[in-house]
């Protein structure tokens, strides 16, 4: 997880932020893929990659997030 520490952190911030909200109009992609999962009908394999491609750099922000917290919480390696 070395790589991910070493990852600029505002830059993993835009790129979450931006992937959060593409495209603006008319609903955000992972909006309408959440509502998409929740009622049963992200079936087609494109979706689920849609899913994942705008899912993944929030999960690796909140990873990135909870591994700096906890390490100032227990100081330096």
């Amino acid at each position: 997880m070395r790589w991910l520490d070493r990852f600029p952190l505002g830059l993993l911030i835009v790129v979450a932020a931006w992937l959060a909200v593409a495209p603006v109009y008319p609903e955000p992609h992972l909006v309408e893929k959440l509502r998409m999962l929740t009622q049963g009908s992200l079936t087609r394999p494109i979706d689920i990659f849609d899913l994942l491609l705008h899912t993944v750099p929030l999960v690796l922000l909140a990873v990135r997030l909870w591994r700096d917290a906890r390490r100032r919480a227990t100081g330096p390696d």
